[in-house]
């Protein structure tokens, strides 16, 4: 686990110093830079050692068999593992022939600044090597927001206290060596050597590789150039072999001189290009970014972040370390899906191969909900990739006998690839969870054109799967049978509350859409006795309750299932999984993930607020919160209950979760929904925002620890800011026609540059609900001071 004070605290930088060999892994992932399309995990320049190698382009990754022990009907035959494409980031150094590595000499100083403003990671460091030549040595490194395939490295060695002859290797490096993976399933599978060779080539300052993929078939390109700066007597060469391309620069540096190189890395690939066309394409990438020169990219750099954050920034009073939480989070978010265009946004992001680099349900989910209001360009990015899988959503409904499209769990190109098909394929509401973000995009946007298209033909599939998946019984109540929620520790269970509510909704809608755009519903097959069927299906959807205990039910049967032994339970044995059998899991009374609570924030009009309280107070004593997704959600519903020391500490435990690895995990990349979900808990929480069609609302409250919380949001072609403080809001409407929200209820009409400001009533103060023994939620260590 990272530890609290492994990171300077400060509002707008990530500073590590000194290095702390011990955490390499996690801090790659956490250092990693990416715009969506390329990502390069946070290595150190030269290499070695290193936690996990890591360069990525969103998309790019190699199948393989599934094995079974028996063969089934319906299963998926192929895995998909996103892969370690080639590596543009490393430069190596050698000192008087000693090589610069860390593991030697004597490491004097050592700094790592992540700047979330700038989009730079800049290095400093100072060595002496074993013979007692010292080096200060300096980088800075970018993966571009405004040109797409560019990634970049500005690399200064300066001689310190004697003159020095020094080598500077910049290279391009296909198929390394990657560490064994250990035995966490929730670890990706290493695939040692995925690029065939087609091309390698080094002229002057200039490198190229080309690759391709044994069994998915993508091509691969890199192409670097260089900027070189030094004495003199500065010299270059260059070279290439089927895996690497390499320019080598020789200097010799007296005490005070400097060598620099500037080095820019071009990314392309394709399945269906040609080799000339995809070197062409990395070719011209470079050509731009020689056009622009390094400092010109720092400078779009900066200005395409000083764009983000003043839309985006979300700025909190009273506890310094969940500032820069909530920062590096809307960073890491931004940096997953910025540039996606029409590709997945995988769970990690591109900050490492965890979950194989597989894309899930988080995204539209916890992800998308925050650009909606943000950056909805990405959103719309988002969706169109999904759209355009529906070709393989199609056929995988036809394979389990049903209409419509029945979209994967996971997965890289849109074809399913879970080979455990309780939780995979039986989880359908990622149907619904795509259909709620369609819906969400639009009632933000108002765009009309992806509306009556994609959209339209989103919502369309999704309905009609329900249809064909559910089923009216004799009294004329609809069931949708034998799925998994959102919680993997329920499986194949009746009428799942959260998958019911979240398909009525789908259903609704798309009887809604459909009518709105009756020519395109048409050419899709849709009339208006199938729209009637939706909605009559909507109306009549069964919601499990427990009449006796008076609170609804996770699923039907749930509550009369036999409770975990938590007392039995060590707590070392968590996450669940790991130590019992699923057998086990799937027959007691425990929560991986929040599901129900899930289901109140998404469908909250579908409770009442005395459900609302007693459904929270049943479901956290047995929610383990075995995932990431867990905390953020329930922090959203914790504060609208009451509980706003509880939905404090959720929001912590969400916000550092990479930054503390409470997941033991980070070293295969970020949790980019539970970053994402920070923004959920602060804002939908303690901002109590929610929006539902044409109607935007606000609950404001804040915890005791909190002072004050600013945040922005785009909705309708308007931009508003909220101020919260502890006893009153202040909404100011900074762009855009006069708009109307409500404040606690009360209707506030909002006009350009002026504020409203009302007062926040005061919240019940009720003694929060036990978690599950060793499970209290938080900074690692930090126990319950919530007080009745």
């Amino acid at each position: 686990m990272i530890t609290a004070n492994c990171f300077a605290v400060d509002p707008w930088i990530l500073r590590e110093a000194p290095l702390n060999m011990d955490l390499l892994p996690q801090s790659e992932s956490v250092f990693a830079l990416s715009n969506g399309h390329v990502g390069w995990r946070g290595n150190l320049d030269e290499g070695e050692p290193h936690g996990l190698p890591g360069s990525y382009l969103n998309g790019v990754h190699e199948v393989h068999p599934l094995p079974y022990a028996e063969g089934a009907y319906g299963n998926p035959e192929s895995g998909q593992t996103a892969i370690n494409v080639t590596n543009g980031k490393v430069i190596r150094l050698l000192v008087d022939d000693e090589p610069f590595d860390l593991r030697y000499g004597r490491l004097r100083s050592h700094e790592r600044v992540l700047d979330l403003r700038a989009g730079l990671l800049r290095r400093t460091c100072e060595w002496t090597s074993p013979a007692g030549c010292s080096v200060r040595v300096r980088s800075t490194r970018m993966v571009s927001f405004t040109q797409r395939s560019i990634a970049a490295v500005a690399y200064e060695v300066e001689a310190v206290d004697s003159t020095v002859r020094v080598v500077v290797q910049s290279e391009l490096i296909a198929n390394e060596q990657l560490p064994t993976p250990k035995g966490d399933p929730r670890a990706a599978v290493a695939l040692q050597s995925p690029l065939d060779a087609e091309e390698a080539a080094a002229s002057g300052t200039r490198l190229r590789l080309i690759h391709c993929t044994h069994n998915s078939g993508l091509r691969v390109a890199a192409a670097a150039d260089h900027t070189v700066d030094g004495p003199a007597m500065t010299s270059t060469s260059s070279e290439s072999t089927a895996d690497v391309a390499r320019l080598t620069v020789t200097s010799e540096l007296a005490p005070g001189e400097r060598l620099r190189i500037e080095k820019t890395v071009g990314y392309g690939w394709s399945g269906v290009r040609s080799l000339p066309a995809v070197r062409d394409q990395v070719e011209a990438a470079l050509a731009a970014a020689a056009n622009t020169g390094w400092q010109g990219l720092i400078d779009e750099q900066r200005e395409y972040l000083d764009d983000f954050w003043a839309r985006s920034d979300v700025e909190v009073q009273g506890d310094e370390e969940l500032q820069q939480a909530v920062r590096f989070a809307l960073f890491h978010v931004l940096q997953a899906g910025a540039r996606a265009e029409q590709r997945a946004i995988p769970s990690k992001g591109l900050t490492g191969t965890g979950y194989d680099g597989h894309s899930f349900w988080d995204t539209e989910t916890f992800v998308l909900p925050l650009l909606t209001y943000t950056s909805p360009n990405a959103v719309v990015e988002a969706l169109n990739w999904r759209h355009s899988t529906l070709p393989q959503a199609r056929d995988r409904a036809r394979q389990l006998g049903l209409r419509g499209a029945a979209f994967p769990w996971r997965t890289i190109d849109g074809s399913e690839c879970s080979a455990y098909w309780p939780a995979g394929t039986a989880a359908f509401h990622v149907n619904a969870d795509i259909a709620d973000a369609v819906i969400r995009y639009v009632s933000a946007t108002g765009d009309a054109e992806f509306e009556r298209g994609c959209g339209l033909e989103l919502l369309v599939e999704t309905a009609r799967l329900w249809m064909s998946l559910g089923h009216h019984d004799s009294g004329g109540t609809f069931h949708i049978d034998g799925v998994t929620g959102p919680d993997e520790y329920s499986a194949i269970a009746d009428d799942n509350t959260y998958t019911n509510l979240m398909a009525g909704r789908n259903l609704r809608w798309g009887a809604e859409i459909a009518e709105r755009n009756p020519h395109e519903a048409t050419a899709l097959g849709v009339d208006h006795e199938e729209t009637a069927a939706w909605r009559e299906a909507a109306a009549e959807m069964h919601l499990p309750y427990d009449d006796e205990l008076k609170v609804h039910q996770q699923h039907a049967g749930f509550t009369r299932h036999q409770p975990w032994d938590f007392d039995s339970t060590r707590v070392d044995q968590y996450p669940l999984l790991l130590h019992f059998p699923y057998f086990d899991i799937y027959r007691k009374q425990v929560v991986k993930q929040a599901d129900l609570v899930l289901a109140m924030y998404t469908c909250g009009e579908s409770f009442d607020a005395a459900h609302k309280a007693r459904n929270f107070a049943y479901y956290e004593p047995c929610t383990v919160r075995d995932s990431s997704l867990s905390a953020c959600c329930q922090a959203v519903i914790a504060a609208e209950v009451g509980h706003m020391q509880l939905a404090y500490d959720y929001a912590v435990e969400a916000a550092m979760m990479d930054l503390n690895d409470l997941e033991n995990n980070t070293r295969d990349g970020l949790h980019i929904a539970s970053l994402a979900g920070t923004w959920m808990a602060l804002v939908c929480g303690f901002g109590g925002m929610r929006h539902d069609g044409d109607v935007m609302s606000f609950m404001p409250r804040l915890p005791e620890r909190l002072s004050r919380l600013v945040f922005r949001i785009r909705i309708w072609g308007r931009c508003v800011r909220v101020e919260i403080d502890a006893r009153s809001a202040t909404y100011t409407l900074l762009d855009g026609p006069s708009m109307t929200i409500r404040h606690h209820g009360e209707v506030l009409t909002l006009t350009t540059g002026s504020a409203t400001r009302r007062p926040v009533p005061d919240g019940r103060r009720l003694r929060a609900p036990e978690q599950p023994p060793g499970r209290y939620p938080g900074r690692p260590g930090q126990q319950p001071d919530e007080q009745p």
